[in-house]
């Protein structure tokens, strides 16, 4: 059964369309990316999916239709939303916002503290910045602290809006390494990203989204040679 199916989403502000009938799946265990320009509706789409904005067309998750579920029934169901902005509570240090991460789930202690440790092995960099408030993080670990806050909930579906967005090319790196090895771990990931090259290079399927409308998909291994592709995303290299 595959994880998450999308049909004919919609998604409007007023009488402006930001996403018209959009379908797309995404299976167990796998890296989808949805890329495109700015404008493009790529956030108010996850927004649907995670239940912040009203859309039409159907969204099941696991075989249950999500449309009757508000956003605290879709995370107690294990889908998780990282914002492009991260929204991490700048005057609060890392392990607080990690904990909060937990809360949305009801775990007890030892559990919070099992995924605690699980997130600390992952990003070592939280474990040594434990204490420190996140304002004071460089952009890199803000975005190891959104991605530990998320992992806190133990997601089975994790969709990051824009992970590498204003982020240095090495670190940009490290940060996609880290989304395969989540992969590795078992967790699906559907990943929303402007650096087409990366998110194509990581991710198993692809979806290109213009102007609200999907106009292109197919496994990542041949979107990225694509030549309409190559001379609109990826630089013409």
């Amino acid at each position: 059964m595959s994880l998450l199916v999308i049909e004919a989403l919609g998604v409007s502000y007023g009488r402006i369309e930001a996403v018209r009938d959009v379908s797309l799946v995404v299976e167990p265990g796998q890296i989808a990316t949805v890329i495109g320009p700015n404008g493009a509706g790529k956030t108010s789409m996850l927004g649907a999916i995670m239940g912040l904005h009203r859309a039409r067309g159907r969204i099941t998750y696991g075989g249950t239709d999500l449309r009757e579920l508000d956003v605290e029934d879709r995370v107690e169901r294990g889908l998780c939303l990282v914002p492009e902005r991260r929204e991490l509570f700048g005057d609060m240090s890392v392990f607080d916002n990690l904990q909060l991460g937990s809360f949305c789930r009801r775990l007890g202690r030892p559990e919070r503290q099992r995924r605690l440790e699980d997130v600390f092995t992952r990003f070592p960099r939280l474990k040594e910045r434990r204490a420190q408030l996140a304002k004071t993080l460089s952009g890199g670990e803000q975005q190891m602290l959104a991605l530990g806050r998320a992992l806190m909930s133990e997601p089975k579906l994790l969709m990051l809006d824009e992970p590498s967005l204003g982020l240095a090319p090495f670190v940009v790196r490290q940060i996609f390494a880290m989304i395969a090895g989540l992969r590795e771990a078992g967790v699906s990931i559907l990943l929303v990203e402007q650096n087409a090259r990366a998110a194509l290079q990581t991710a198993d399927v692809g979806y290109v989204l213009e102007t609200g409308e999907l106009v292109h998909h197919g496994p990542a291994a041949e979107l990225i040679h694509d030549p309409r592709l190559i001379a609109t995303y990826l630089g013409g290299a």
